[in-house]
């Protein structure tokens, strides 16, 4: 398992029957996770004394209950600085754990000695681009969702990087790739990480099993002459790390010296154990 383990505001500090206990700066919320399936005992005075809790409802959804948060706050990892939210559904804005691929991928770009252009599919908001941009990559940020994108941008501000070149496009992830096809468009990285289900600006599906092999092909498709790698993450619960190997292999393998995979987690501050957080797969050079 590749661990998440720089971070300074953010922390996992318990974990126990199907929801973790999590710091987010200064705040101290609780959040559900369907992998923790162990009883532990909650003596942590967060438990009971917290910025808000997400339950589940039981017909579906859920909500924050007891939420003493701010509308919108900041959290730092290195030069970088992230803008939160509690949202709908259970989420922040962020997936701490991605923090090990944004140190793969700054070392990489910054190593490389030369110019980096990235394309970032499924791009939320934009954690992957601005680690990019800010190891010296130029960056083209693609998600269906205008208010992520817009999101991202706000995080790019933050993080001191609005007048890096990042190009931000809302549009199908599928749709745009072929574009870029025709275009004759080439890049050096590619980040993907697509969800198990969604929809397109103009409510196209997207059905993970169904569609990522196509998506992968068309990306390869994509690649320079001298990629340096494509990176594929998921939270996809039966995407697991060798399919995903053998995905990447099938589709980009001839691009690549080296393809591998494995889980990525965060440390788990009371039990120094590790908490699972999907699985990244990498084709690299």
């Amino acid at each position: 398992m590749r661990i998440a383990d720089n971070w300074k505001d953010y922390e996992v500090l318990d974990s126990s029957d199907g929801e973790k206990l999590e710091r987010w700066g200064k705040y101290i919320l609780v959040r559900p996770d369907p992998q923790i399936i162990w009883h532990a005992p909650r003596d942590h005075k967060g438990w009971t004394n917290n910025n808000g809790r997400y339950q589940r409802s039981t017909e579906g959804g859920g909500a924050w209950h007891n939420c003493r948060l701010p509308q919108v706050w900041q959290i730092n990892y290195g030069e970088l600085a992230f803008n939160l939210k509690p949202m709908g559904f259970k989420h922040t804005g962020l997936f701490p754990e991605q923090a090990v691929n944004w140190d793969y991928m700054q070392n990489k770009i910054k190593k490389a000695g030369r110019p980096v252009s990235v394309l970032n599919m499924f791009a939320y908001t934009g954690g992957a681009t601005v680690a990019c941009a800010a190891a010296g990559a130029s960056v083209c940020h693609v998600d269906a969702s205008k208010g992520m994108v817009l999101w991202a941008k706000e995080n790019a501000v933050s993080s001191g990087l609005a007048d890096k070149p990042i190009r931000y496009i809302v549009d199908d992830c599928k749709k745009f790739a072929e574009r870029e096809i025709r275009r004759g468009h080439k890049y050096d990285a590619i980040i993907m990480d697509p969800p198990s289900y969604g929809r397109g600006p103009g409510g196209e599906v997207w059905k993970i099993e169904n569609s990522i092999h196509d998506l992968l092909s068309l990306c390869a498709q994509l690649l320079s002459d001298e990629p340096l790698f494509f990176l594929l993450n998921s939270y996809t619960t039966g995407l697991s790390a060798s399919v995903m190997t053998y995905l990447l292999s099938l589709t980009a393998g001839d691009k690549f010296s080296k393809i591998s995979a494995d889980e990525i987690g965060l440390p788990v501050t009371s039990t120094g154990l590790y908490l699972p957080c999907g699985c990244t797969a990498i084709a690299e050079n």
